[in-house]
């Protein structure tokens, strides 16, 4: 009596394994994040019946401009109603990412109406921001707790 051979399943080709080609970049660090100012320009931020001693359209070219100036070492950008209403204008101090790596947090600057305001807010951009470099001391003044208000 002859013993039948066992039935095996057909053969899975799997495929290759694939290996990464010799001309594949290596990878590439993320991008440089820079500190950025971010302008409530919502309800009350910017409203020159609120604030009409003060040119919210010419704050705001002076922010853009000195941050088209800085090289990329900050930036602006403008923001739908941020809060808090009452300390209006808001600004709002947006470590680098070198800065959030030390430790940098968002910082809310209220009442940021005139020319000395401004300079502040310039002054600690340009020298890096939360994390990097600390706020002028009259800034300290102005800095706001969103969640306190």
């Amino acid at each position: 009596m002859t013993v039948p051979e066992p039935r095996t399943a057909p053969a899975v080709l799997l495929p290759e394994p694939r290996t990464a080609p010799d001309t594949v970049p290596p990878t590439t660090p993320p991008a440089p994040r820079p500190c950025t100012l971010v302008v409530c320009r919502g309800c009350c931020c910017g409203d020159p019946v609120k604030h009409p001693g003060t040119d919210h359209v010419g704050q705001l070219a002076r922010l853009r401009a000195a941050a088209d100036a800085s090289g990329g070492r900050f930036a602006v950008r403008t923001s739908d109603c941020l809060g808090p209403c009452g300390q209006a204008n808001i600004v709002v101090v947006q470590p680098s990412r070198t800065g959030r790596a030390h430790g940098g947090r968002p910082a809310w600057v209220g009442f940021a109406l005139d020319d000395a305001s401004l300079d502040d807010i310039l002054t600690w951009a340009e020298a890096g921001g939360p994390g990097l470099a600390d706020p002028p001391d009259a800034l300290t003044l102005q800095l706001v707790d969103p969640r306190q208000v």
